[in-house]
């Protein structure tokens, strides 16, 4: 067995001592690794005896495994005097302030100097640590001349440190991969489940991505993870990550680990949870002297981890808590720390993707590593993506930060007044699209400012607006690094803010490469969605390739469960929105829900639209006494969502109906999961279409461009998503019968009919005077199904 561990993976590890500190812009782990292009730089400086990029690697053996550790040396100097290893760091530290090396990136160089001392048998070696300001370009250099005898003795007390874990890790990776081979499937496979679980196992073993269309009622949770564990027993991988958009399919996530633990997996897996969810504090402030997980953190994490690691299998949120308690350490740090010895980690997708937040002790190298990503609920990936991998500038936030810091010596005013004006000019221009020439004497205002924001950040001063300037710095750094990616998949653009602020955006329309780049971080990516179509629209989107693979896995449910209804005397538009319509879908809402008592959603295109509909039906057609109506507010917190969702899960009288008021594309029409009685029909009214706006019309312009349509791109296809969410609520499990109903008569258009699944090839076109009728039929088709309220009997 061979275990792998990169030089600057094993000395951040071992060697790391002291504080959490999130005070300093500049010195941050984050900002040290940044720059590839100004190591290049550098690089090419050097004369004919610097040699850039070498590759070093040593194999330590153990009794029953291989340590290989190896790296890249950013350059080796070759003079007549002896060999010396270059290390290089950028950072945004003014270089002045620095005294010495980092310990860390020390131990870094240091551990080359060994590598290619021991390879060449030199008695004596050089490490040179070489500094440079991204911003600035200016160099520092730290060196020292070691003998051989002395690194060796380092060199072997740092790897006799990491002995205790890789001794653990090679008996427990015994352990996990013996279970893993003799895992069998845990039920009777469903219709179409096994074919998908072997298509996911062979795009794994090929080294590919699979985009995977799983209607609900496939199982697509355990029909993802149950062949990624497989490979893992193989060896063709050796760590999952299962992304997610929101809690809830984390949730389902975590219960078929436990499944699959009840039929003999062992198996390691972390749960990660945000950050703010996790803090013990009442105030999240990662500094020592406002936290005391934070002071000497450092000083304990790795005893903290190793007791964990030895005495639990679940790394859950109070599993983490109770170990930082007893070891008084940060609790989300330790969370992602433990990551590194989980098998299986089950986090949102910021933590491959987004470039602020991803798990850099991972992905931060892009090569292709041991790591299977199995991508859920995929299609929210696309806005998740633009949103990561954009930013923007607000004028009137420059004002307020330059309000905020005055008078208090930050030696910020000037720069922030002349990012000011530049944006006032840009501000007198039209609104819309910009070049990269029009909106270059902003950018080069905001480069200056952070330089200075981050000079004074560096000097840890008390100083009464320090919390603020980090505030906004952090923005800033979103900025400028957007603007480092800018290229032919961004759009620059201006224009007022709902506030009414002016706005700078660099809007990232196609995030396919920089996901793709991502994903090629590991052996193979799974992503899957009950609603993914057109699956091309979003494999062009997120990074697919032309050899990668599409599947569109077949429904255990049938087509008895359900009635999809369409109306075709309903319209939406804009345009045409009254009170005449408003009535008529009220009235629609009566005749479907007032035929069999149960619980019913309605989705409406927004909150206006639904609050005009609600006022004609409490006026109408609300009966006291048997029905319940909830709408949905517009800001709900966790505890009023979950008493919203509670009511359906209510017992009360069979003859009562509960009708719930949503908006389509919110909290409550995607990822709840009301199973049986709980769900028994979904209304929804609109095509899902997202208003028009600025930068839709960007959007659509933008694909119009490159010979797709834009349209299509810009507002159907995300709108038509929304509506198969919401639609996708009624049918949860094999026993559950419920009815769909849409109120647009756009539905009936070939445009949107080609975006049906398949599990819609049968549907109804229905109108106030048959609708009755044919959900009437669609109700008592279902054998011993409790009485079906009939009024035209009732009159009789």
């Amino acid at each position: 067995m061979e275990i792998r561990i990169s030089v600057r993976e094993l000395v951040e590890f071992i060697k790391r001592s002291g504080d959490i500190d999130n005070r300093s812009a500049g010195g941050g782990e984050d900002a040290m690794l940044e720059g590839a292009r100004i190591h290049r730089m550098i690089q090419k400086r050097m004369g004919i005896d610097y040699t850039p990029e070498v590759p070093l690697a040593i194999e330590i053996p153990a009794p029953s495994y291989t340590i290989r550790i190896e790296g890249r040396a950013d350059g080796v100097i070759r003079k007549e005097d002896g060999v010396t290893i270059d290390e290089i760091k950028t950072t945004r530290r003014d270089l002045s302030l620095m005294k010495e090396a980092v310990p860390v990136h020390l131990a870094q160089a240091r551990c080359y100097a060994y590598m290619i001392a021991n390879a060449e048998q030199l008695p004596i070696v050089g490490v040179r640590m070489t500094y440079c300001n991204a911003d600035t370009l200016e160099i520092r250099y730290f060196e020292e001349e070691l003998p051989f005898e002395k690194l060796a003795e380092w060199f072997e007390e740092l790897v006799g440190e990491y002995r205790k874990w890789t001794d653990f890790e090679s008996e427990w990776k015994g352990i996990r991969d013996d279970s893993l081979m003799q895992l069998p499937f845990p039920y009777r496979f469903r219709p179409g489940q096994k074919q998908l679980a072997g298509q996911v196992y062979r795009t794994i073993h090929d080294g590919k991505k699979i985009f995977i269309q799983a209607p609900t009622g496939v199982g697509k949770t355990l029909s993802t993870v149950y062949p990624s564990l497989k490979t893992m027993g193989e060896g063709v991988a050796d760590k999952l990550f299962y992304l997610t958009a929101k809690t809830v399919t984390g949730t389902v996530a975590r219960e078929t680990f436990s499944i699959l633990r009840k039929e003999g997996l062992k198996a390691k897996v972390l749960v990660l949870t945000a950050k703010e969810k996790i803090c013990p504090l009442e105030k999240m402030q990662c500094d020592p002297v406002a936290c005391p997980y934070a002071k000497g953190h450092f000083d304990r994490i790795n005893d903290a981890l190793y007791d964990m690691l030895t005495k639990e299998d679940n790394f859950e949120r109070e599993n983490i808590l109770s170990y930082a308690e007893k070891h008084n350490v940060c609790p989300f740090e330790m969370s992602l720390d433990m990551s590194l010895f989980a098998d299986a980690v089950i986090c949102d997708y910021n933590y491959l993707f987004d470039p602020y937040v991803r798990l850099k002790r991972f992905f931060a190298d892009r090569s292709g590593k041991p790591y299977l990503y199995l991508v859920d609920e995929a299609h929210n990936l696309v806005e998740r993506a633009r949103s990561m991998y954009s930013g923007e500038l607000i004028k009137e936030d420059v004002l307020a930060l330059k309000k905020e810091i005055r008078g208090k010596k930050t030696g910020l005013d000037g720069a922030l007044d002349t990012l000011n004006k530049k944006m006032l000019a840009l501000k007198r221009t039209d609104p819309g699209e910009k070049s990269e020439a029009e909106i270059a004497a902003v950018n080069d205002a905001a480069s200056r400012l952070c330089t200075r924001m981050s000079t004074f950040l560096e000097k840890k001063e008390e100083n009464p607006a320090r919390e603020v300037v980090l505030d906004y710095y952090f923005m800033l750094r979103r900025y400028l690094d957007t603007l480092e990616r800018f290229d032919e998949n961004y759009l620059a653009y201006t224009g007022m803010r709902e506030d009414s602020s002016f706005m700078l955006r660099l809007l990232c329309v196609d995030p396919s490469s920089l996901l793709d780049e991502c994903m090629k971080t590991g052996v193979s990516s799974v992503l899957f969605s009950a609603t993914f179509l057109p699956i091309q629209y979003y494999k062009s989107l997120l990074g697919g390739e032309k050899e990668d693979y599409e599947v569109y896995a077949e429904t255990s449910f049938t087509k008895e469960q359900s009635a999809l209804m369409i109306a075709t005397d309903v319209t939406t538009k804009y345009t045409e929105r009254g009170s005449g319509q408003y009535y008529r879908i009220a009235s629609y809402i009566k005749d479907v829900c007032g035929l069999k008592s149960g619980n019913y959603m309605v989705f409406f295109p927004s909150y206006s639209f639904m609050h005009e509909v609600a006022d004609v039906y409490e006026e109408s057609f609300f009966e006291a006494g048997k029905q319940i109506l909830q709408i949905q507010e517009s800001a709900m917190d966790e505890q009023a969502r979950e008493a919203f969702l509670e009511a359906f899960k209510e017992k009360r009288d069979k003859d009562t109906t509960l009708i719930a008021f949503c908006v389509l594309g919110g909290i409550f029409s995607e990822g709840i999961d009301l199973k049986g009685e709980h769900l028994i029909g979904a209304i929804v009214v609109g095509t899902g279409l997202p208003q028009i706006s600025a930068e839709g019309e960007l959007l659509k312009r933008y694909f119009d461009r490159r010979g797709e349509e834009g349209f299509d791109y810009a507002y159907r296809f995300p709108g038509m998503n929304k509506v198969l969410q919401a639609a996708g609520r009624v049918i949860r499990t094999a026993d559950d019968r419920g009815v769909v109903l849409l109120l647009d008569h756009r539905f009936s258009q070939a445009s949107y009919r080609r975006l049906f699944p398949r599990e819609w090839k049968e549907y109804s076109f229905v109108n106030g005077e048959n609708v009755i009728d044919t959900t009437r039929e669609f109700w008592n088709k279902r054998k011993g199904i409790t009485h079906v309220i009939d009024e035209m009997e009732d009159e009789k």
